[in-house]
């Protein structure tokens, strides 16, 4: 397989709890190497751009003030099947559903504040990754 990139964030219940290294020991140990990565402030217009395909669904709102509550990091994560492998490491969207080991498993308090986000397709890895990073910030 091919080297593959995806976007990653760690979201405020977890940054707020001080968990950014225990979720990156987590991504690293699954094979996945952080090639940019960032502590920002999500601003309204950001949550709101990341989010827009949930924009008519009724938790829009809710899920923008939660993500513009606290820092989040943003990272670039590389490694072979890097999508997959992300996502398999993060775990079900609700906590009570993931596997054992899982980020979410392990970090999130419930389906809302499950502690990270994962990209859900190869392409959509490289449109929010753009997002956040520009090309000189990700260094591999």
């Amino acid at each position: 397989m091919a080297l593959q990139r995806t976007f990653s964030i760690i979201k405020p219940d977890a940054t707020e709890r001080n968990l950014t290294g225990a979720v990156n020991a987590c991504l690293e140990k699954a094979g996945l190497r952080i090639v940019a990565q960032k502590r920002i402030l999500m601003t309204r217009a950001q949550a709101e751009t990341f989010y827009a395909i949930h924009k008519e669904r009724p938790f829009f709102g809710e899920l923008v003030d939660f993500m513009t509550s606290a820092p989040v990091v943003v990272q670039v994560l590389e490694g072979e099947d890097a999508v997959a492998k992300n996502r398999e490491v993060m775990g079900a969207t609700n906590p009570e559903d993931a596997a054992e080991g899982t980020i979410r498993k392990l970090y999130a308090r419930s389906i809302g504040e499950n502690s990270v986000h994962g990209s859900d397709s190869p392409e959509n890895a490289a449109i929010e990754i753009a997002q956040f990073f520009s090309g000189n910030e990700i260094v591999g």
